[in-house]
């Protein structure tokens, strides 16, 4: 594109990844499109729900230090919701594009369509999440036709946005690995196998058990490890009895240095990806292959055709299979490489958050911008 653009970014955090896997995908795509010469503006709320619960964290200043470190050049600030009318005035005058993501509240997203019909910037908005699906009643609430577009994290929301909430446009606007962070370590020295992942709202509690820990459970010579937030004493419980080991909270920008110590890694998709919205993959099935790591996945189909199945990665049928394949790899040292070399070749070719941001500058063109 040779007209630089006046991006305007609105996200619920940019600094804060606790149990806000949006992020991940967001710093890098906002940084791209900085990097093609737009200029990108990012804001969220000064107290945010992640944010603040990020401060409870003891490596919460490690994971501050480590995002500023990383977006040097990303221009973000915060706002207050109670002056955030005035604000949006003084920011979004002249911007050619606002993209609004999907974790803002009602009021925020009214407010920058108000703003809109003031200055005549576009606006999309942006669906990273499975609420569209799950809590229908909730996504209503953000006036979905006043917006020029939709970016969707899969064909099948794209498809629910069109049909149920009567989107103008919308496009499939898949996530992606930032590569300029997400890369594999050359020094790594992989032993262990883990899972990096939250514990969520019972949203997978059964295949957690089934395909984490009870797997992992009779493979007790394995080295094994658990990351994430919002686990129940309970389950800390069950891990611990199984011989994982709880490690909490892991700054996503950290976890390049996890995966360059994890022989493999598995992946557990909530139930919602593994039934209606199958087909779409969550982040860290991009930045675990990004970083050259070997992944086991659970049930789940990729209806869209964005990884090689069985050659990017290899899916298992139940608790009982993923047991025997992490057992063969651990002991398949060639087999392992192959997997991690391909899935790496995949994200280097289709799935980049330079991918996305030249998708992002096309579907801009669309719009007249």
């Amino acid at each position: 594109m040779s007209t630089p653009l006046r991006l305007r970014l609105f996200a619920h955090s940019w600094r804060s990844d606790w149990n806000h896997g949006n992020a991940h995908f967001l710093r890098g795509l906002a940084d791209e499109l900085r990097g093609l010469g737009h200029e990108v503006r990012c804001y969220e709320p000064e107290n945010g729900w992640s944010y603040v619960n990020l401060l409870k964290e003891p490596r919460a200043q490690q994971s501050l230090r480590e995002f500023r470190t990383a977006f040097p050049d990303l221009n973000c600030c915060s706002y207050s919701p109670e002056s955030f009318e005035a604000f949006l005035d003084g920011e979004l005058r002249d911007a050619d594009v606002v993209v609004v993501h999907e974790w803002n509240s009602p009021e925020v997203v009214s407010a920058i369509l108000a703003a809109r019909k003031r200055y005549g910037f576009r606006a999309l908005f942006h669906d990273t999440h499975h609420r569209a699906y799950t809590s229908p009643k909730e996504i209503a609430q953000f006036k979905i036709p006043e917006f020029d577009g939709v970016l969707a994290f899969g064909d099948a929301i794209r498809q629910i946005y069109l049909q149920a909430f009567h989107a103008q446009r919308a496009w499939t606007f898949h996530e992606a690995a930032d590569t300029a962070r997400f890369q594999p370590c050359v020094n790594g020295q992989g032993c262990e196998v883990n899972w990096i992942g939250n514990w969520g709202d019972d949203e997978r509690t059964r295949e957690l058990q089934e395909y984490l820990v009870e797997p992992l459970a009779t493979l007790r010579q394995v080295k094994a490890a658990v990351y994430g937030v919002r686990y129940p004493q309970a389950a800390k419980a069950q891990l611990e009895q199984a011989g994982i080991e709880y490690r909490g909270y892991l700054p996503n920008l950290s976890a390049p240095r996890v995966y360059s110590r994890s022989a493999l890694t598995l992946h557990i998709p909530r139930r919602c990806y593994t039934n209606g919205l199958s087909g779409i993959p969550t982040i860290r099935m991009f930045e675990a292959f990004a970083c050259g790591v070997p992944l086991v996945c659970s049930p789940w189909t990729d209806l869209e055709g964005l990884f090689r199945p069985n050659e990017d990665f290899v899916c298992v049928s139940d608790g009982q299979a993923m047991a025997a394949e992490v057992a063969n790899l651990l002991k398949d040292d060639l087999a392992r490489r192959q997997l991690s070399a391909q899935a790496l070749d995949t994200i280097q070719q289709r799935h980049t958050c330079l991918h996305r941001a030249r998708q992002f500058e096309e579907i801009c063109q669309e719009l007249g911008r």
